[in-house]
């Protein structure tokens, strides 16, 4: 008897085991696939493109960089004017990519802003100033000082009510931008 028993669980047994994973093995082989063949192409193609703007942001924003730091070097108006150009060119080619950090964009175009204000082209630079607030609401950058990029930007581009002295003090600005601003309106009240 303990024979019978033995060869009739060698039958059954396989056949029980098969039966518990046949639910895994079926889950396994699902064809339930979200994404048909065409979309996952799609998909493909989208991040290939997000990653060569990506790419080319950098490479602008590299020389950019680079004619911003010769502008520096020469203190010329129209080495400004270009590195501001190509810094605003580098933000317009990169559209609506998420493959660059906001911080990054943030301050490519800060610098766009500065350079113009330093090139002498005042109303590219609070045109700048706008779309910049306009693209990033809510956001400011910090020099390293801690004074606030948008008030010094305001401040310097007469985007600010007059001030009068103790106003001063609560701006959020560099000290020689206070100081350069109280000497403007000094000499603009005599």
């Amino acid at each position: 008897m303990t024979q019978t028993f033995k060869s009739s669980s060698k039958r059954w047994l396989p056949r029980v085991v098969l039966l518990a994973l046949l639910p895994a093995v079926l889950a396994a082989c699902s064809t339930g696939n979200p994404l048909t063949p065409r979309e996952g192409i799609g998909f493909r193609e989208d991040r290939y493109r997000e990653v060569a703007r990506a790419q080319e942001f950098e490479a602008c924003r590299n020389e950019a960089l680079e004619l911003d730091a010769q502008a520096r070097g020469r203190g010329s108006r129209g080495a400004y004017l270009t590195s501001a150009r190509v810094l605003e060119k580098c933000e317009a080619g990169l559209g609506e990519t998420k493959g660059v950090p906001v911080e990054e964009r943030m301050r490519v175009y800060a610098l766009s802003i500065q350079n113009y204000f330093k090139g002498g082209d005042i109303e590219s630079a609070r045109r700048n100033l706008d779309t910049f607030k306009n693209a990033f609401p809510g956001h400011d950058l910090y020099f390293g000082d801690g004074a606030s990029f948008l008030a010094t930007m305001e401040a310097l581009l007469g985007r600010t009510e007059p001030w009068t002295f103790g106003e001063f003090a609560a701006l959020n600005v560099n000290d020689d931008v206070k100081r350069e601003m109280r000497r403007l309106h000094y000499w603009k009240n005599k």
